[in-house]
């Protein structure tokens, strides 16, 4: 599900809209001047690779330290501060001031979760994208083992992760792994919670991984007795975020 960050005008936008989602091949926008939302990898991504066909690519964020003008090494692609605004005459206006016409808006915002077939009650909610209370982001205290959650975070090595938080819970179901009591479940959750206040950390951002994702998965291998993540896995696993990093 579209993760919407803004919907100003929104409902008289004659322009196209898609999400990242949907994305498959560059052909479609050839010639044409595309907005891009976001500023992690799907986004990064795209947008290098339909300015090649594109008249013009311009990617806006809500990050704070986003950086406004031309990015280096590329002719057509752009940086904004966030959308304000869109109009019907397809113009689009940002909150750093500028504003341009513009066919296409790609969302690359990520997912809501989303969970219909789930009874949220007392024990599960889904509330400005955080699924909890998890102890460590799987398991809903209240009625562990019987309910856990796989794939969850984000910002992580994510095959790996599945594979690592399915063989938990397979251990857990199995009683050769006991979970702890819900208190001290709940206990560290709560820990949790009060360490992403501290450092500014919004509710959205409560499965953001980064940058613990290492921490994370070696915590979950532990816990199934494999050893810690190889270093050469490590390597090429920096190696592809500094490579994201250098093309902002």
């Amino acid at each position: 599900m579209n993760y919407m960050v803004w919907d100003v005008g929104i409902e008289k936008w004659r322009g196209k809209q898609m999400h990242s989602h949907n994305y498959r091949i560059p052909e479609p926008f050839r010639d044409q001047v595309v907005i891009v939302i976001g500023m992690g990898p799907s986004s990064l991504d795209i947008s290098r690779e339909i300015s090649k066909v594109a008249k013009e690519v311009h990617i806006a964020s809500r990050a704070k330290d986003t950086i406004v003008g031309k990015l280096d090494c590329h002719d057509n692609i752009w940086q904004h501060k966030m959308i304000k605004a869109v109009h019907e005459d397809c113009e689009v206006e940002f909150d750093d001031g500028s504003s341009l016409p513009a066919e296409v808006i790609l969302h690359c915002t990520g997912f809501k979760y989303h969970y219909p077939f789930l009874q949220i009650n007392e024990f599960i909610s889904n509330e400005d994208n955080r699924v909890g209370p998890l102890y460590k982001h799987v398991f809903p205290p209240p009625v562990a083992p019987w309910l856990s959650f796989v794939g969850i975070p984000n910002k992580v090595i994510f095959s790996l992760m599945f594979e690592l938080q399915s063989r938990w819970i397979a251990r857990v179901l199995s009683g050769k792994v006991t979970l702890p009591s819900e208190e001290d479940m709940m206990a560290s959750i709560e820990t949790y919670y009060q360490e992403l206040e501290h450092v500014g950390r919004p509710k959205h951002h409560t499965h953001n991984l980064h940058p613990n994702e290492i921490e994370y998965l070696n915590w979950l291998a532990s816990e199934v007795d494999l050893p810690p993540i190889e270093e050469w896995r490590l390597q090429m696993y920096r190696a592809a975020i500094e490579n994201l990093k250098s093309h902002k």
